[in-house]
Parts: structure tokens; C-alpha cells; sequence
């Protein structure tokens, strides 16, 4: 396997670094040569012109350049990608629908197939490039009912054996979607607490007084702020109704401290805002007891006593048709399946990862 890289930042670098690991051959280009070096010294190969990536023949070219650079790079690579019809094209972008849509848009749909790590921090730039960024990442792969199969499976290959990773196959709106409620969102959330704490008058005594709740909820909001607006501004509408729904939510909850506070309970009988306070902190038990299945189950792969058969991920084959495969796939994903092999030819080994 000969994996291309387009894009030596802190995605692109990362995959890059641990894909060599892993003893694939990597060929990359950057828009600018400094970190060519170093990468060097890890074994990656660097070129210095598009041109040169595709006269590497990788079997795939994962486009790691920032969003922004996306139409000019494809309009580079259409005829270079057209001599060379059998180099599969994905990519790492947050938001698919968008990718895909530049991709048609410079005719290269056909040789495309869309993905997205589920893995990143706060820091940019090759300097932050680490292999282990990618240690036990799930990864998303878009696919349309045009994608073509054999396309998929390369992708698929260079995620599962190249990466060592998992994989989930959706289609790009269910990605948008689901992208919004984990990660975009989030970071306008976690911005918006910082904003509220530069423009507070306490805001030196409420720093100091900040531990370990604070740096969770708000550690990515340490991230480049052009960056981050970037991202949200690519997938607007999904971001803008979830923000309308988590305003929604704090504002029904500011209502009920307000009526606690000021609204006389009934005689002999539970006060309605408490208990409309008690339902709103317990709705998300499903959640909590995911991610204590999950600690649970890290524990014991940490070196816990408890051999209990129920502190594992259940594994499973699951077959596939060849005529709707992508829904096939999309179905195992909803039932929180992560394939974490492909067994066969229309064949995948799942694990029960994500199911609340």
C-alpha cells in the first residue's frame, strides 16, 4: 500500500507519521516545504509539486489541506487524477456534504470517497504532529449510492490495516448532522463560556478558582479561533439549530431557578419545578451509563481484576449485500457497530461500540 498525503499539518502530519509506523509507504506535498526535513527523517517521502505526488502512483490520496484550499487543490489535481484513473481521492474534512460538493464540481466524483477522523486537539501545524493522535480512532466513511465499491474498500483498507483504526460508513447529510451535535456545536458552546468569563469582573478570581470541570468543558475553545470559525461556518444550518435547541434548553432551565425561587410550592405535594429540574438533570442517564460501560470496560484492558465476559465489546460478523451495501452499512452503523476488520468479501468483523 502507497498512501498519498496532500497537506502536512496536524491531521495530515499525524497520518502521515503514523501510517510509516505502521510500515506503509507515504508520499507527501505541502503548500510550503519547511517541514519537508524533518518529515524526511520519518520516513516520509515529500515531493515537491502535486505533479510529482500523482507520478507516485499511491493507491490512495487523502486531501489534508485546510477547507478553504480545497477548489484550487482539485482543480490542480483533475488532470493529473484523469492520466491516472485508478488513485482513489478521500479526504479528512469535518464536513462532508460540502467536499463532496466541490469534488463534483471539478469532476472528480467518480475517483471520490469521503472520510473523516474522529481525532484532534486544541494545537496546528506540523510541530504538533504526533502518530499516537490516532490511537483507538473511529473514522467516518461518506459514501452515496454511486459510490463505487472497490473505491470504498480502499479507503476502507487504508483506515482499517494502514491506520489500525475503525470505520463507520454514512451518508454525508447523516454525517453533517451528527458532526454538528458532537463537535461544532460543542465548540461554540465551550467559546461562548470563555467569552462569558473575559468579559466577567471576577474573571482573575473565577481563572484561579478554575480546575477540572472548567478545562474539560472548555478545552477546545483553545483552538485557533479562525479555525474554529471556519468549521462552524461550513456546516451553518446543522450548527444553527442546535444552538437554537441548547438555547431552548438553558433558557427552560433559567426559567425553573427563576420559579423556584420566586413561585410558592403546592401544600403536600412535590414542588412542579423541582421535579421538572430533577427530570431535566437525569434525561441523559442512557449517557452516563454508556460511558461507564466504556470506563469499565478501559479498566479492564488497563490491567483490571474483573474477567467478567459483560466488560467487553461484543464482536460479531456482519454480511453485506453487494446491490445496497451502503445501507446495509449505514443500518450497522445505527446500531452503534464499529467494523474493525474486513473479513470477507462483502464481509466486515464489528464490535458494539457506540449503542446507548
Amino acid at each position: 500500500m502507497t498512501i498519498g498525503i496532500v497537506g502536512m499539518g496536524l491531521i495530515g502530519g499525524s497520518l502521515a507519521r503514523r501510517l510509516v509506523d505502521r510500515g506503509v509507504k507515504v508520499v507527501a506535498w505541502n503548500h510550503r516545504p519547511h517541514p519537508y526535513a524533518e518529515a524526511e527523517r520519518a520516513g516520509i517521502h515529500c515531493v515537491p509539486t502535486l505533479a510529482a505526488l500523482v507520478e507516485a502512483r499511491p493507491d490512495v490520496i487523502v486531501l489534508c489541506n485546510p477547507l478553504k484550499a480545497m477548489p484550487a487543490i482539485l482543480v490542480e489535481l483533475k488532470p493529473l487524477l484523469d492520466a491516472a484513473p485508478d488513485i482513489t481521492l478521500t479526504d479528512v474534512g469535518s464536513v462532508k456534504g460540502m467536499v463532496r460538493d466541490q469534488v463534483e464540481e471539478a469532476g472528480l466524483g467518480e475517483c471520490y470517497v469521503g472520510a473523516h477522523p474522529m481525532a484532534g486537539n486544541e494545537l496546528s501545524g506540523w510541530t504538533a504532529a504526533n502518530p499516537t493522535l490516532y490511537d483507538d480512532a473511529l473514522w467516518a466513511i461518506t459514501v452515496t449510492p454511486d459510490t463505487d465499491f472497490n473505491r470504498f474498500l480502499a479507503v476502507a483498507r487504508l483506515i482499517v490495516d494502514g491506520v489500525g483504526n475503525r470505520v463507520i460508513v454514512l451518508d454525508d447529510d447523516t454525517h453533517d448532522k451528527a458532526a454538528a451535535m458532537i463537535s461544532h456545536m460543542p465548540h461554540v458552546v465551550a467559546t461562548a463560556l470563555i467569552n462569558e468569563l473575559t468579559a466577567n469582573p471576577n474573571r482573575n478570581i473565577a481563572a484561579a478558582l478554575a480546575a477540572g470541570s472548567w478545562r474539560d468543558m472548555t478545552r477546545v475553545a483553545l483552538t485557533d479561533p479562525d479555525r474554529t470559525r471556519a468549521m462552524v461556518e461550513e456546516d451553518a444550518a446543522n450548527v444553527e439549530g442546535l444552538l437554537r435547541d441548547m438555547a431552548a434548553r438553558l433558557n427552560a432551565v433559567a426559567d425553573l431557578l427563576h420559579a423556584e425561587r420566586t413561585a410558592a410550592a403546592p401544600s403536600g405535594a412535590v414542588d412542579p419545578h423541582v421535579a421538572a429540574m430533577r427530570r431535566f438533570f437525569a434525561e441523559g442517564q442512557p449517557f452516563r451509563d454508556y460511558k461507564a460501560r466504556q470506563r469499565a470496560i478501559a479498566a479492564r484492558g488497563d490491567g483490571a481484576d474483573d474477567t467478567s465476559d459483560d466488560l467487553a465489546y461484543e464482536e460479531r460478523l456482519v454480511d453485506f449485500a453487494p446491490e445496497h451495501w451502503q445501507a446495509d452499512l449505514l443500518d450497522s452503523a445505527r446500531r452503534g457497530e464499529h467494523i474493525i476488520a474486513l473479513a470477507g468479501p462483502h464481509t466486515v468483523r464489528v464490535q458494539l461500540r457506540s449503542a446507548l
